[in-house]
């Protein structure tokens, strides 16, 4: 029996990835055998994948030459950056060209690049409805992945470009959820208005890749994007509400508040929303429900991924 063809997954141990590699690993009659790439082939997460059949192989993408390596004799890859580890768009934007270049090198048939919309082609940096961050990004970590787009391109290697939305994962790790007020009641902060915010459950992104790689040739060099809702930030609380027990209002303050509260990376996610905000039409119509939904049939909607994640939101 023929080996089938390697899938090489970066970022094997985060969300993405993660979600990727289980998908493959879950499909008794799938075609492809999913090769994990982590910075630490012995940490518990690793093992748990190997468990599950993948392959180990350790690469940094920090460390080009291991990622070359990493790549030999894959027949594809998905290639993901982790900007909110070092907040620095040049260095995203660096490891995207290190990856570019060894999925060249090493001669992939089909790569999926993790981005998102480079948002100065919608609002330019001479405008001033938004402000510019470090002299030349309107949305640092959207910029950096949208402008490191055309080193795939140029390369000729043979893309399908993945623009991402919104984690519902973020309620649980990266304190986005409902929060208590002086008053004790929960409230829902999200600088949206009443525009949709297109999201999906993290492991989505790795099941609709794996849906990508499946149709194969039918989209390399094209953009696509997913989502499993498309949701205001009023609906968003109505469905916490409903999935917490208790009351949750929603908290629509401005971007230029939500770029004031000072966390690392405010002002960055103050823009992002001020982007969704100000482009929904472009933005939810870039992230199709029905395309997501082919990729990947048990795509969840909020209601579903609160009914398993409910418990894992803090609320203090």
């Amino acid at each position: 029996m023929a080996e089938k063809p390697i899938i090489a997954v970066l970022g094997a141990t985060g969300g993405q990835g993660g979600g990727l590699v289980r998908a493959i690993t879950a499909d008794s009659q799938g075609r492809f055998q999913a090769r994990a790439i982590t910075r630490d082939v012995n940490s518990a997460n690793a093992k748990a994948l190997a468990a599950l059949g993948a392959e180990l192989v350790a690469g940094d993408v920090d460390d080009p030459a291991s990622v070359r390596s990493a790549f030999s004799g894959a027949y594809g890859a998905y290639c993901v950056t982790f900007y909110w580890n070092h907040f620095s768009p040049e260095k995203e934007t660096a490891q995207a060209h290190a990856l570019a270049e060894a999925a060249k090198a090493a001669g992939l048939r089909h790569v999926i690049w993790s981005t998102l919309e480079d948002t100065r082609r919608f609002i330019p940096l001479s405008d001033d409805r938004m402000p510019t961050l470090m002299g030349k990004y309107k949305v640092p970590h959207f910029d950096s992945k949208g402008e490191a787009n055309h080193f795939f391109s140029d390369l000729g290697v043979p893309t399908t470009f993945l623009n991402t939305a919104f984690y519902w994962d973020n309620l649980i790790h990266f304190g986005s959820g409902p929060k208590k007020g002086p008053d004790g009641k929960l409230a829902f902060t999200l600088p949206m208005g009443d525009k949709k915010l297109p999201g999906i459950a993290v492991e989505d992104i790795g099941r609709c890749a794996y849906g990508v790689f499946k149709k194969g040739a039918e989209l390399i060099g094209k953009s696509v994007g997913i989502a499993g809702e498309h949701l205001t930030g009023a609906q968003m609380a109505a469905s916490l509400a409903k999935a917490l027990g208790q009351p949750v209002a929603y908290n629509a303050v401005t971007p230029e508040a939500y770029r004031s509260f000072g966390f690392p990376g405010a002002e960055d996610l103050g823009n992002m929303f001020q982007f969704k905000r100000d482009f929904e039409a472009a933005y939810c119509g870039a992230r199709s429900l029905e395309f997501s939904r082919s990729l990947n049939p048990a795509l969840l909607t909020f209601d579903a991924w609160l009914a398993q994640n409910k418990d894992r939101i803090p609320l203090e």
